[in-house]
């Protein structure tokens, strides 16, 4: 009588990962992401040279020794109580000019911005309307897509020209041509220099030429007690902490850099002479 082999069937047990990969690789993967958070956390919410993100130190800080104040505002800020805004005051001196942001790219208007520049004008404020430089669209397409969306008139501020990013794949002379062909753009239509928006290093770093020191230069540098840029700047940015009546949340703080009627000296339709 002959005997039957019966075969065994095996099964095979799934690794999981932590066996699968020998845990030094998973010390050090650890180790490089919580590296990475610090890094990020300090970007974004320490590091006094940044400008993009929200306030965790309490109060806003107020610049001594400037009367002329404004804010920016854009679909951020949502719907605005006009009413209670025109008369708000900032450390004792009125609010005096309103920025608002208008387009971004070749294709993207604020959904809030049409209200916001009827009502600044409508409430007493001079009116500023801007451009959020994107590197995903020509110069030439921003440019003409801003002024189709945007009609500034007699009395109005420059248009301004938000730019903080340049693209990877382009030189700094190459970003630098572009930049100028929306300044040019722009100026052609409204006849006044554009002002440029940015913070302070960036400028340095990517829009140092001399050719740039022509315009009008908003600076964005937020928690310090002075700007620490040596150049010539007309508008600082200097908090995203500022609170006021008719606004629910937070709102950019910005001065203006001279008197009320140099201020208005810079407005469309006004003589220019050099910055």
């Amino acid at each position: 009588m002959s005997a039957k082999t019966t075969r065994r069937k095996t099964k095979r047990k799934s690794i999981g990962f932590f066996e699968k990969y020998p845990r030094k690789f998973i010390w050090i993967g650890g180790l490089f992401f919580a590296l990475l958070y610090v890094w990020a956390f300090y970007e974004f919410f320490v590091n006094p040279t940044g400008f993009r993100w929200r306030a965790i130190f309490g109060d806003a800080n107020y610049p001594e020794g400037y009367e002329i104040h404004g804010i920016d505002v854009s679909h951020y800020q949502g719907e605005i109580d006009w009413d209670q805004l025109k008369n708000s005051m900032i450390q004792g001196s009125p609010l005096r000019f309103v920025m608002i942001k208008a387009t971004e790219g070749s294709d993207r208007l604020d959904e809030n911005f049409n209200n916001n520049f009827y009502n600044a004008r409508e409430n007493g404020f001079l009116r500023g309307a801007y451009h959020f430089w994107s590197n995903k669209s020509s110069a030439r397409e921003q440019a003409y897509y801003f002024l189709k969306q945007v009609h500034l008139e007699d009395g109005d501020l420059p248009p301004v020209l938000d730019v903080e990013h340049k693209p990877a794949n382009k030189s700094v002379e190459e970003f630098q041509t572009d930049v100028l062909t929306w300044l040019h753009i722009v100026e052609d239509k409204y006849h006044v220099k554009p002002i440029i928006y940015t913070y302070y290093n960036f400028k340095d770093a990517y829009l140092g030429a001399p050719v740039f020191d022509d315009y009008p230069y908003w600076i964005a540098h937020y928690y310090v007690d002075k700007v620490k840029y040596k150049g010539a700047w007309k508008f600082w940015q200097h908090t995203d902490a500022g609170k006021l009546p008719g606004i629910k949340g937070y709102v950019d703080f910005n001065i203006y850099n001279g008197s009320y009627y140099d201020l208005k000296q810079m407005t469309i339709g006004k003589r220019k002479d050099v910055w």
